[in-house]
């Protein structure tokens, strides 16, 4: 080799070896902190939240159905007019008046009437008087049977008028009662009690007959005719109670008066008729939800606030060994105040956790708070607290 590449490649291992010792001098040394860490034991994992606990408790709960409706009257009566062509000369009556059977609404003019009146009652009198001259001139005919002074046909034809004046004086009598019946009707009653609910009837207006001039609620009776789906029907019986709410939140209790003979082939819903309390805030018209009440099972319930929905499933947060949760997905059924029945996934022994399952994962450690609800079971669920989930 020759003397300058052997120069060369001398200087060149000294300048790496001097690189390699300062590269080794400027790394970073470890720190005592992280030493003492790495040589310390790993320290126990920290609760992720703090929680109140409580226990799934059985009792009593209503069994309802629930159903939609419009409220109506009971029966409605049209009450028109009975003459024809008389003008209206007083309205007695108005929409939300209470009225009794036989009370005069309306007053028609009655003097054509009455001048009718007159008049069939001089025909009377008329037909009155021939007919008793007829049966008299036929009394007279009979004395003189012996005598022989009227013949047989002569006897009989005074006998003849004698019966056909009877029966004038019978039209005559037929033609006043019409008239007198056409007199009445000048003046409107109400067939039954009720409500007035319109009013169609204007002072001086002349009508003919079987104009509507009102229509009342008879007995002021309210119902409310809710849709029940076929396969629920069989479910319902008269007589049953139920819980009525208007759109107003005014809330009356109610029973099944019937159940539809029929189904409507389109919606296959049936009517179900409920008789309503008189109440000064429900009106026919008005739309209503209601809940037939069917009586009451022994269900699981908890606090609606220990159910957590994720991904569209209920889910309830059971504290296990060691403080950890269990997440279980529960079937929930009804809802009745501020709890929740529970139809599966639950022991009624799990202790779950009511407030705070909203911030935790399956397997969060947690720590239970003093204040946590005790197994106090509540009272029996009364019907009108309840609702259908």
């Amino acid at each position: 080799m020759q003397p300058r590449k052997l120069t060369l490649s001398i200087a060149a291992l000294a300048t790496l070896c001097v690189l390699a010792t300062a590269g080794a001098l400027l790394a970073p040394q470890p720190s005592r902190a992280a030493s003492d860490a790495k040589d310390a034991p790993a320290s126990a994992p920290r609760p992720a939240l703090a929680v109140a606990t409580t226990q799934a408790t059985r009792s009593s709960i209503a069994l309802r159905l629930p159903a939609n409706g419009n409220i109506s009257a009971w029966q409605e009566a049209s009450i028109g007019a009975e003459s024809n062509g008389l003008r209206l000369t007083e309205v007695r009556a108005n929409v939300g008046d209470q009225v009794r059977a036989g009370q005069v609404l309306a007053v028609f003019a009655a003097e054509t009437v009455q001048a009718e009146v007159a008049q069939a009652r001089a025909s009377l009198l008329e037909a009155q008087a021939n007919a008793a001259e007829a049966a008299a001139n036929a009394e007279r005919a009979q004395t003189l049977i012996a005598s022989g002074a009227l013949s047989q046909q002569q006897i009989g034809q005074y006998a003849t008028a004698s019966q056909t004046a009877q029966a004038r004086v019978a039209a005559a009598q037929a033609m006043l009662h019409a008239q007198q019946l056409h007199l009445q009707y000048t003046r409107v009653l109400a067939p039954d009690s009720g409500v007035i609910s319109s009013r169609s009837a204007t002072v001086g207006a002349v009508v003919g007959a079987g104009t509507e001039l009102f229509r009342m609620v008879r007995k002021g009776r309210l119902e409310w005719r809710a849709e029940v789906s076929a396969s629920d029907l069989p479910r319902l019986h008269a007589g049953d109670e139920v819980r009525v709410t208007t759109t107003a939140g005014t809330q009356v209790t109610g029973r099944v008066r019937m159940l539809a003979p029929t189904v409507d082939p389109k919606t296959r819903n049936a009517l179900v008729y409920v008789d309503l309390p008189a109440h000064a805030d429900i009106r026919a018209g008005m739309f209503a939800q209601g809940e037939f009440v069917l009586g009451a099972r022994q269900a699981l319930s908890v606090p609606q606030s220990a159910v957590v929905v994720r991904d569209g499933f209920s889910q309830v947060f059971e504290v296990g060994d060691g403080s950890r949760v269990v997440m279980h997905r529960v079937q929930t059924g009804q809802r009745v105040g501020e709890r929740i029945e529970i139809v599966s996934g639950l022991e009624a022994s799990a202790r779950i956790v009511v407030r705070g399952g909203a911030f935790l994962n399956d397997g969060d450690l947690v720590r239970i708070t003093e204040n946590s609800e005790q197994n106090k079971p509540p009272a029996v669920i009364a019907p009108a607290k309840a609702a259908i989930k």
